[in-house]
């Protein structure tokens, strides 16, 4: 194996949606190998046929397409080591088990179910743990303890067997690991896994191997969970005298509190995705609104970081600073609110054009005012266009812009009750209607005139700013918020301006 030559796998199980740990599992396989300039492989460990959900394989591939991290070779893609699913390997496996058994490092064990729950049900009885390795393997019903003739006959009779692997006795084995560091293992802890189950398919331990093997994989990145079967990997390499891999497994991506996994209970219950796209009920990522940048830029230092204050990177930038050494040990506590974060700062970098043409989806056009743009727009998206200029600095998401904004596309039918009794006097008609009359006849409506006039008008009668801004904006608005009141009334021009002044004396 070329260790120079990087490739490395993104291997999901295709039994339901892809959780944001495996998406970050994929985003760090991703920038290892674009960094060594590598290849990055999609393989669809479906052996397990039980759990296989319709619909999943193609979930996860349109999950790394979205966020931008596509594979390089993987199912009906640059297939040069395929096929790419395990089930469709199948042969393969038994071959290669088979060639275990052959050199004494593997067998076919016929324990039932029910006899090794029994010897389990023994042992407990005793105080002590089951388990099935080297110290009572030849007192069980296996190819170790049967005759030949034994064995030829439950092979004719087809009794249900599996195949264990033979986990060697009184060694220490020392295991690397990029993130880990150097891990010893007693070999008497091990038990014999099985590599075969007896329904014909492999266990994800042979598959595993021998695609890694097969496949040319030189690094192995993948989740703190896989640690506790890094030695039988090991040992499997050795049986088949291969070259093992460089390892590095990765921290858990923990609940918001910081204690245990997280999971998809946890965003239901903090009100949050965990998966990139919406799968039957659960919301995705996607769909919630989040830019697929602001989420790779999120996830690519929940676990790791450059060691500087900088916190948004682009992906070209992640991809050159990326150090798998680097990544912490400790599980990193996901942050909700820091994900939306990472979005609004994502939203201020877009242009008011790209954020006015994500936001016609959402919005309602016939919404969008004739009159406005009749007078000073050439188009409804140039109209958005400054629309949005003028919310993207409160907002997280596009879908923002309508609760934010939402008076920029209708005159106001009702008025903030609480704001209009605390800010509309006995004096405010007549004071706004004096100011109506000023507005009225400007021959610049611009953001600029509209406050210099109205400021020198506020100033020649000795009226305070208080007793004419806030019932002017509810006028505008309908409520005491939104961006700068000129270039409200700016942007929604002089005639409707003068509508909405006029609507309020009238109702208020």
């Amino acid at each position: 194996m070329d260790k120079n030559n990087v490739r490395v796998r993104f291997a999901p199980s295709p039994t339901g949606p892809l959780h944001i740990g495996g998406l970050r599992t994929a985003i760090y396989n991703y920038l290892f190998a674009k960094q060594n300039h590598g290849s990055f492989i999609l393989r669809i460990e479906d052996t397990d046929l039980h759990r296989y959900v319709e619909g999943a394989e193609e979930y996860i591939v349109n999950s790394l397409n979205w966020l931008g991290i596509p594979f390089d070779e993987g199912p009906g893609k640059e297939e040069k080591v395929g096929p790419y699913r395990q089930s469709e390997r199948k042969l393969l496996y038994r071959q290669y088990a088979e060639r275990l058994i052959n050199e004494g490092k593997a067998y076919y064990a016929y324990d039932t179910a029910e006899s090794l729950d029994e010897h389990r049900k023994n042992h407990e009885l005793k105080g002590k743990t089951f388990i099935y390795n080297w110290h009572n393997r030849k007192k069980l019903n296996n190819s170790l303890t049967l005759s030949q003739e034994e064995i030829a006959l439950k092979k004719d009779k087809g009794e249900p067997y599996v195949i264990r692997f033979f986990t060697p006795a009184d060694r220490t084995i020392v295991l690397n690991d990029l993130i880990r560091g150097e891990i010893e293992i007693d070999t008497n802890i091990l038990d014999d896994k099985i590599l075969f189950k007896s329904d014909g398919m492999p266990t994800y331990h042979l598959a595993n191997i021998v695609d890694d093997h097969l496949m040319k994989i030189s690094h192995v990145i993948r989740g703190e969970e896989w640690l506790p079967s890094l030695a039988l990997h090991y040992l499997l390499y050795e049986a088949f005298n291969w070259e093992a891999p460089t390892f590095a497994h990765l921290p858990l991506i923990l609940k918001p509190e910081g204690k245990g996994k997280l999971s998809k209970r946890d965003g239901e219950k903090g009100g949050f995705p965990v998966f990139p796209l919406n799968w039957h009920d659960s919301i995705g990522y996607k769909e919630a609104g989040y830019f697929p940048d602001s989420l790779l830029n999120y996830l690519s230092l929940l676990g790791w970081n450059p060691g500087t204050e900088q916190e948004i990177f682009s992906k070209e930038e992640l991809i050159t600073l990326f150090k798998i050494d680097k990544v912490h040990k400790a599980g990193a506590r996901f942050d909700p609110e820091k994900t939306k974060w990472y979005n609004h700062q994502y939203l201020q970098k877009k242009t008011s054009e790209e954020l006015a043409l994500d936001f016609v989806p959402i919005l309602n056009s016939s919404l969008i005012p004739s009159l406005a743009f009749d007078i000073k727009y050439t188009s409804k998206l140039e109209y958005l266009e400054k629309v949005v200029s003028l919310l993207k600095e409160r907002a997280f998401f596009v879908k923002d812009f309508w609760e934010l904004g939402e008076y920029f596309f209708h005159t106001p039918q009702n008025y903030n009750e609480k704001a209009t009794k605390k800010r509309w006097k006995t004096t405010t008609s007549p004071l706004l209607k004096e100011l109506y009359d000023l507005l009225k006849d400007l021959s610049d409506f611009s953001s600029a005139t509209i406050e210099e006039k109205t400021k020198n008008w506020i100033s020649e009668n000795n009226l305070s700013f208080g007793e004419i801004m806030p019932p002017l904006r509810i006028a505008i608005v309908g409520d005491l918020k939104g961006p700068h009141l000129f270039d409200i009334m700016d942007t929604i021009g002089k005639t409707e301006s003068l509508n909405r002044l006029n609507i309020a004396l009238k109702k208020l």
